[in-house]
C-alpha cells in the first residue's frame, strides 16, 4: 500500500473487539485499516476461560442488560462458527455452606429463561450419588445442578474476525503498533510502525480497541497525558493432567464469593481458573503468582476426591482484562460490560475509546460501535454479522459435527487424529489447507505432535503466522505437545533460517 493511503477507519487493537469491529465496518463498506502491534489475540483475548457463556455470577450484580445480551448470543456464535464452538455441560455442586439451593435454582431458571435459549438443553437437577458427574467429587455431595453453555476457542475466534475482515477489503496487519496520531484537517495523521519501516496513513476516524493498552494509545500515540480510564483484573489459569474422564465441566463456588471452572481442554488436560485481583503492572508482564497457584488448586481440592497438585500443572496461562473502571471496591464486582466515549468535536476528528467487554458480546459490541461510525462520519451498510459465517464456519451444527469423519473419508491415508484436529480448527478451510494431499508425505516436514510444513505455510498464508508462538499457542494448542527443541526448529523453518524446499518437502 502506498505511503499517504486514506481510510474512512483506523481501528487499533486485534484482540476480539478490534478485529470484530474491523469485520463489521469492512462488511458495511467503509474503508478499514486494522493495526495489532504484537499478534492476533496476543493479550487478553486469547488468556480467557474459552468461554461463550451468559455470566451465571454477573446475576448477582444485577446486570441482566449484559447477562441477557451474552445468553442471546451464544446460539448466535455456535451457528457462526461450529467448528470452533461446542456446547458444554457445567454441574454445580451445591455447597451447604454457600448460596443455599432455593438461590441457585431461581438463579439457574433467570439463565435459562433470560436469553431465548433454543438448541441448548435446560436446567437439570443431578443426583451425584448416582450420576456420573458425582464420580469425580467428594462424598459429600450429594446434589448439583447441571446447565449449558458454551466452549470456545478464543484466540481462533479472534483470528477468523480478521481474516473475513480482511476477505471483505480491509487492511488487516499484525506486528504494527501506531506510534503517533494527531488532528490533520477533518481527519487523523497516523504514524505506522512494522517490519517494512515507518509509515504514515490518514483516517477519517480512530477507534481506539487496544484492551489493557487502550490509556498507554492515549497517553503515548495521542499525548493524553491525563488519561485514566481503565481496571486491570489479573486472571490467571492453570493446566493440570486430566482430572476426571467424562466430557462435562465443573464450576466450583468458593467462600469468598467466587467461582472456579474445571473444563476438560485439548483431550488431555483439565483447564482451571480463573483468578480476579487487581493488577497494577505492564499487562505483557503479568504471570501467574503462587498465591493464585494456591487459591486454584485449594478451590478445586475442597470438591473433588482426587484433586491435582503442583507436580500436576503442565502450563500455566495469565492475562489482564481491562474493565472500564467504574470505582467498584472488588475487582470481581467491576462491571464486565462496555463503554463506549465518543470524542468528537472542538476542531479535532472523532476518536472513539473501547472499554471492556466479553470475547461472548464482541459482536453486539462491533455492532454498537458501527452505529457510533456512522453518527460521526456518515452510515454505510446495515448490521449484517448476525447470519453470516466466519471462515471455516459455512456449515450446520449437525454438519460440523460430522466434518472430521467426511474429512477422514476423503483422506484416509491421513491419521484420523489429525482429521479430527484439522476439522476442529478450520472447517470447511480444512478442505483448503488438503488440497491435493493423496499421501502423508505430501504434508511436508513434521515439527512434533501432528504439526507439519503444510499446516505452517497455510497458517503463514492465509492467518498472519509469523513464529512458533503464533502457530503453536495462538492458530493452535499444540504448544502443549512439542518440545523446545521442535518448537526452535519450527521458528528457524518460518525465519528462512532452513531451506525451505526441505521444509516443504
Amino acid at each position: 500500500m502506498a505511503t499517504g493511503a486514506t481510510f474512512d477507519v483506523l481501528v487499533i487493537g486485534g484482540g476480539i473487539n478490534g478485529c470484530g469491529i474491523a469485520r463489521d465496518l469492512a462488511g458495511r463498506g467503509y474503508s478499514v485499516l486494522l493495526a495489532e502491534k504484537d499478534d492476533f489475540a496476543s493479550g487478553t483475548s486469547s488468556w480467557s476461560t474459552k468461554l461463550i457463556h451468559g455470566g451465571l455470577r454477573y446475576l448477582e450484580h444485577y446486570e441482566f442488560r449484559l447477562v441477557r445480551e451474552a445468553l442471546v448470543e451464544r446460539e448466535v456464535l455456535w451457528a457462526l462458527a461450529p467448528h470452533i464452538v461446542r456446547p458444554l455441560r457445567f454441574v454445580l455442586p451445591h455447597h451447604r455452606g454457600l448460596r443455599p439451593a432455593w438461590l441457585l435454582r431461581l438463579g439457574l431458571f433467570v439463565y435459562d429463561h433470560l436469553g431465548g435459549r433454543k438448541r441448548l438443553p435446560a436446567t437439570r437437577t443431578v443426583d451425584l450419588r448416582s450420576d456420573s458427574a458425582g464420580e469425580p467429587l467428594k462424598a459429600d455431595y450429594v446434589r448439583a445442578f447441571e446447565y449449558s453453555d458454551l466452549w470456545v476457542d478464543d484466540a481462533r475466534l479472534v483470528v477468523l474476525n480478521a481474516r473475513d475482515a480482511a476477505d471483505r477489503g480491509a487492511d488487516v496487519r499484525n506486528g504494527t503498533a501506531v506510534t503517533a496520531a494527531g488532528p490533520d484537517g477533518d481527519g487523523w495523521s497516523i504514524t505506522l510502525r512494522g517490519a517494512a519501516g515507518t509509515e504514515t496513513v490518514r483516517a477519517r476516524m480512530l477507534v481506539n480497541a487496544a484492551g489493557p493498552w487502550v490509556d498507554d494509545v492515549l497517553r503515548g500515540a495521542l499525548g493524553r497525558n491525563e488519561a485514566r480510564h481503565v481496571r486491570l483484573v489479573q486472571g490467571s489459569h492453570i493446566v493440570v493432567r486430566r482430572a476426571f474422564d467424562h466430557d462435562g465441566a465443573y464450576i466450583f463456588q468458593n467462600s469468598d464469593g467466587r467461582i472456579v471452572f474445571a473444563i476438560p481442554y485439548e483431550g488431555e488436560f483439565t483447564l482451571i481458573g480463573t483468578t480476579d485481583r487487581d493488577y497494577d503492572g505492564e499487562p505483557h508482564d503479568v504471570a501467574i503468582t503462587e498465591e493464585e497457584t494456591d487459591y486454584l488448586l485449594a478451590a478445586v481440592a475442597d470438591y473433588l476426591a482426587q484433586p491435582p497438585g503442583r507436580d500436576d500443572i503442565v502450563w500455566t496461562y495469565s492475562g489482564v482484562r481491562p474493565l472500564f473502571d467504574d470505582g467498584a471496591s472488588k475487582a470481581q464486582e467491576a462491571t464486565r460490560d462496555y463503554v463506549l466515549t465518543l470524542e468528537d468535536g472542538r476542531g479535532r476528528p472523532p476518536l472513539l475509546n473501547v472499554f471492556g467487554g466479553k470475547l461472548t458480546t464482541y459482536r453486539r459490541l462491533a455492532e454498537a460501535v458501527a452505529v457510533k461510525v456512522a453518527g460521526a462520519i456518515g452510515a454505510k451498510g446495515r448490521p449484517w454479522t448476525e447470519g453470516a459465517p466466519l471462515p471455516g464456519g459455512d456449515l450446520t451444527i449437525e454438519a460440523a459435527a460430522d466434518l472430521a469423519g467426511t474429512l477422514a473419508e476423503a483422506h484416509p491415508e491421513l491419521p484420523s487424529a489429525l482429521t479430527e484436529r484439522l476439522a476442529r480448527l478450520y472447517g470447511t478451510r480444512a478442505w483448503q489447507l488438503l488440497e491435493g494431499v493423496s499421501r502423508a508425505g505430501d504434508l511436508g516436514r513434521g515439527f512434533g505432535a501432528d504439526l507439519t510444513w503444510r499446516e505452517v505455510r497455510f497458517l503463514m498464508d492465509t492467518e498472519w503466522a509469523r513464529t512458533a508462538e503464533d502457530v503453536l499457542w495462538r492458530r493452535t494448542k499444540l504448544g502443549l505437545f512439542v518440545s523446545g527443541e521442535e518448537a526452535r526448529a519450527l521458528d528457524d523453518a518460518m525465519a528462512g533460517g532452513g531451506d525451505r524446499a526441505s521444509a516443504a518437502a
